[in-house]
């Protein structure tokens, strides 16, 4: 290849400070290199007040860019781990999984505290189904509605009053540099995070690219979202499934817990698996086989008629 990479990204204050960190972590290990970002807009920022199940599902913030990999309009791209699909496009590998940033989500509130302390009746905002259902489960008297924008936008809302709660990743805020009193981080082993919530993914062509980007890698990071990803993919589902796995690795030991609910939250199938970290993907299988058995089948053959509907 040339002595320029490339690197395609979204343009969101959150995706270029993303793409910038990897920029320059890269420049330090090839110190020769001319590293240059190329911002490419995605169906997802095209449409930034429509519901993400309702333009395609988190795919749509991928297509373009991996578009442009396929076409050699850059050498790589950046992404949220949570945004990329299971099956990447043909020809294209995820060449490193940077060390994850804190993968819990964050409740930022007028109450100043956890989502029990929410009054009675109060309007939470977050665009995501995953903490629509979490959320529904744990408190059915609030009322929950879709919020989509950037983290500065939705913020915005919050203090503008629309707004009691908002829910956040912290991965974001603190990538951002955005500390708030008001906010308060929701137990993961309970409101369970997003499929690769926290990490990012480098994405590339199978070519030399592949060797300068593996220098960025972090193996405890790979062999969680790895455990993660092999659940997401084992369950199936549509952008309409709220679904979650986080996988913590310490040593050799990875401990796995995942979810699959119904939007309304009126049923959270929950469990856990714990092993080897060697037998991430395994784990992730089989915790995918359990739920479907123990009632997540009967949730995602319910949401597939709806959505066809039957």
């Amino acid at each position: 290849m040339s002595h320029t990479l490339r690197i395609g990204t979204r343009g969101s204050q959150l995706a270029l400070t993303q793409s910038r960190w990897v920029q320059a972590a890269l420049q330090r290990h090839h110190p020769d290199l001319t590293i240059e970002l190329v911002t490419i807009k995605t169906t997802g920022d095209r449409f930034l007040d429509t519901p993400l199940s309702a333009i395609g599902g988190k795919g749509v913030f991928v297509k373009e860019i991996e578009d442009a990999l396929m076409a050699c309009r850059i050498d790589c791209a950046v992404h949220s781990m949570k945004d990329v699909p299971t099956e990447l496009a043909p020809g294209l590998v995820i060449a490193a999984i940077p060390q994850r940033e804190d993968p819990c989500d964050i409740l930022i509130s007028h109450a100043r505290g956890s989502l029990q302390d929410l009054p009675h009746g109060a309007r939470l905002g977050t665009s995501s189904l995953r903490r629509m259902a979490l959320v529904r489960a744990q408190r059915p008297d609030l009322d929950v509605v879709a919020l989509r924008g950037n983290v500065d936008s939705r913020l915005r809302k919050l203090d503008a009053g629309g707004l009691d709660a908002v829910i956040l990743a912290a991965a974001g805020l603190r990538r951002l540099g955005i500390a708030r009193t008001d906010a308060a981080t929701l137990d993961p082993s309970n409101f369970v995070p997003a499929i690769g919530q926290g990490a990012l993914a480098i994405e590339s062509r199978n070519d030399v690219t592949r060797a300068l980007l593996a220098v960025l890698d972090h193996a405890d990071t790979r062999v969680a979202v790895n455990a993660e990803r092999t659940f997401l993919a084992r369950v199936g589902g549509s952008c309409r499934t709220p679904l979650a796995a986080h996988a913590t690795v310490k040593g050799d030991r990875l401990d796995l817990l995942a979810l699959i609910a119904d939007p309304g939250g009126t049923e959270v199938v929950r469990g856990n698996r714990s092993g080897t970290a060697s037998s991430a993907g395994e784990l992730g299988r089989e915790l995918a086989d359990e739920l479907l058995a123990r009632g997540g089948r009967r949730i995602l053959d319910a949401l597939g008629e709806a959505e066809h509907g039957r």
